[in-house]
C-alpha cells in the first residue's frame, strides 16, 4: 500500500515532530508585526495537519510554546495566548472533519483561564477521532520533561526503604525512566523538521532525539507548502535507520 503522497506506508514516519521557526522573519521581510506572522503561522498549521492526514501520517507534535517562550516580549506572549483562545475553537470543526484528535505536552497550568478553557474544550470535543494525533507542546521543555520524569520515579519510591530504593536505582533503565514522561498516548518521534532556516532542536523531544531523523527547511512556516512536506517525508523515505545496528542486519542479509 502507498500514501496519498505515493510513498511506501512502511516508509512513513509515525510521528512528526515540527518546530514551526520563521513567523517573526517572514512578518519582518514583509514589514508586518511579528503578531501577524504568528497569525499566518497559525493558518498554516490547519493545513500541514490537513496534509500529513492525508499522507497517512498518525501522529504531529507541534513546538507552539517552550519553556523559554516567557522570555519574549509581554505583548508577544499576550497575542501568543489570545491566539489560542480565539482561533482553536474555530478549528473544532475542520479537525473533527478530518479525524484528528487533540492532545498537549507540557505544563498549561500557567496559561491564562481563556487559553486552557480552549485547549480543555478542543481536546474533548476531539477526544474520539483517531485518524490523526495533533500534539501541542505547550509550555514544553526537552530537559524539563526529562527533570520531571526524575522527581516522578523518585517519588515513586517514597513508601520503600532505603535498601528497596538502592535496589530500584541501581535497576534503572531508559525504559524504566520513560515509563515516567506520562508519554502513554505519544509515539517515538521519528522525524523531526525545523522550517525557519535554523539548524538546531531548541529544546525539543531530546529523549527522542537519540534517534529521530533530523530535516531541516529554509522555508519560513507561514510560507511552509505541501511541497515543502513533501519533501521532508521523501527525504525520511529514503533513509536507512538502523538503531545500532549494521545494514546488513537491518537489511536481514547478516545471519551470525
Amino acid at each position: 500500500m502507498v500514501s496519498s503522497e505515493g510513498l511506501p506506508l512502511e516508509r512513513l514516519p509515525g510521528h512528526v515532530a515540527i518546530i514551526m521557526d520563521g513567523n517573526g522573519r517572514w512578518a519582518k521581510e514583509r514589514d508586518l508585526a511579528r503578531v501577524e506572522g504568528h497569525k499566518q503561522g497559525a493558518k498554516r498549521l490547519r493545513d500541514v495537519i490537513s496534509w500529513a492526514s492525508d499522507a497517512g501520517i498518525k501522529q504531529v507534535s507541534l513546538y507552539a510554546f517552550s519553556t523559554e517562550n516567557w522570555k519574549r516580549p509581554k505583548l508577544e506572549v499576550a497575542a501568543l495566548m489570545g491566539l489560542i483562545a480565539t482561533l482553536l475553537p474555530l478549528e473544532v470543526a475542520k479537525m473533527n472533519e478530518k479525524g484528528a484528535r487533540l492532545l498537549t505536552l507540557g505544563d498549561i497550568s500557567k496559561f491564562p483561564w481563556l487559553a486552557r478553557r480552549a485547549l480543555q474544550k478542543a481536546m474533548q470535543a476531539t477526544a474520539h477521532n483517531s485518524t490523526i494525533d495533533v500534539i501541542l507542546c505547550l509550555n514544553y521543555g526537552g530537559q524539563q520533561e526529562i527533570v520531571e520524569a526524575a522527581r516522578h520515579f523518585y517519588a515513586s519510591l517514597d513508601q520503600q526503604t532505603d535498601k528497596q530504593k538502592q535496589a530500584a536505582f541501581e535497576q534503572l533503565t531508559p525504559e524504566t525512566l520513560y515509563s515516567f514522561m506520562q508519554r502513554d498516548e505519544i509515539l517515538p518521534v521519528d522525524l523531526m523538521i525545523r522550517t525557519g532556516g535554523e539548524k538546531r532542536i531548541s529544546n525539543f523531544h531530546l529523549w527522542d532525539a537519540a534517534y529521530t531523523e533530523f530535516y531541516f527547511s529554509d522555508t519560513n512556516w507561514p510560507a511552509y507548502s505541501q511541497q515543502d512536506l513533501q519533501a521532508a517525508l521523501t527525504d525520511y523515505a529514503s533513509r536507512e535507520r538502523r538503531f545500532g545496528k549494521t545494514s546488513e542486519q537491518v537489511q536481514g542479509k547478516d545471519h551470525e
